[in-house]
């Protein structure tokens, strides 16, 4: 194990106050609630809903396949509405990858060894984030990025590269929040957080595409298991490819899943094998197939 960078982390007061409200909150329960909420079909509590959003995050149903907000069933369905094609072009080049979701960019870089960088002061491990030992080794000194979605972001997560499904693995855990303020607050809060680690392999080698769970996303989607939600608190690990097992193959921009509130993305990709945009650096915004980064030969 090398030894973990000093931290000195950034968070102030009111970020410390807002973390420590958090950690002793339930978690799962406020999540379960917010899951029957924005499922409820009721015509006035959805429209109500929807209005205060539209509103309040300044959100363009131009660019939505269904522009009429009268025509979600329920809330959660305009939060995971679908886009037009044409509102999120793909990045032709075929050695471009592009931006999954539509996020700011929370961090980006190279894994210093087996140490992400959380926030400024902040950091933790490979091996702590995907739970596996072996796994971790496979993307010590490579590059990774952390892509935050607000609420006001589109919530469909796209791939950044083509690729084939190897395994998917589902870690328990919290469900605090992934705001700006709590992953400078919060020690090791992605490697805290419920997740799921769908692990691709791809033009750059292997490939994993974690989605990061939060306080009110009690569940995440992919489109090739639907809901993830298992009720036991252990690791849940499903293969995708080995004898019998039905192959999952998605091109560059395909949609692989969404999140059911907002939260999180983190990439990862093999040592030498992927270079990050000049523009690709923290505090930027991206939106999905926007080149983010290009492959590169390993040397």
């Amino acid at each position: 194990m090398t030894r973990q960078p000093a931290e000195r982390p950034q968070a102030g007061t009111a970020d410390r106050l807002f973390a420590l409200l958090l950690a002793v909150l339930p978690h799962h329960l406020l999540s379960r609630g917010m899951h029957a909420l924005t499922r409820w079909e009721s015509p006035p509590f959805k429209r109500l809903l929807i209005r205060w959003a539209l509103k309040h995050y300044r959100i363009d149903l131009s660019e939505a396949v269904e522009e009429d907000p009268e025509h979600y069933a329920c809330f959660n369905a305009f939060f995971t509405r679908a886009l037009k094609p044409e509102a999120r072009p793909i990045e032709p080049s075929p050695d471009a990858v592009v931006s999954p979701v539509d996020a700011e960019v929370s961090q980006v870089g190279t894994a210093d060894d087996n140490w992400l960088v959380q926030a400024k002061g902040r950091y933790f491990t490979l091996e702590d984030l995907l739970g596996d030992a072996d796994l971790a080794r496979r993307f010590r000194g490579g590059s990774f990025a952390t892509l935050y979605l607000s609420p006001r972001d589109y919530h469909r997560i796209h791939m950044p590269v083509a690729g084939s499904l190897e395994r998917m693995i589902h870690i328990p855990g919290r469900l605090f929040s992934v705001n700006p303020a709590t992953t400078r607050a919060v020690p090791r809060l992605f490697a805290r957080n419920e997740r799921i680690v769908n692990l691709f392999d791809t033009p750059a080698g292997p490939a994993a595409v974690i989605l990061v769970g939060a306080i009110f996303v009690g569940s995440m989607d992919t489109v090739w298991a639907g809901t993830v939600t298992p009720v036991e608190q252990r690791v849940s690990q499903w293969r995708y490819d080995g004898e019998g097992a039905s192959p999952v193959r998605l091109d560059r921009g395909q949609e692989m899943g969404r999140f059911n509130m907002g939260s999180t993305v983190i990439l990862l990709f093999p040592p030498g094998r992927v270079g990050w945009s000049d523009h690709f650096v923290a505090g930027s915004t991206v939106g999905v197939g926007e080149a983010i980064g290009r492959l590169e030969d390993p040397a």
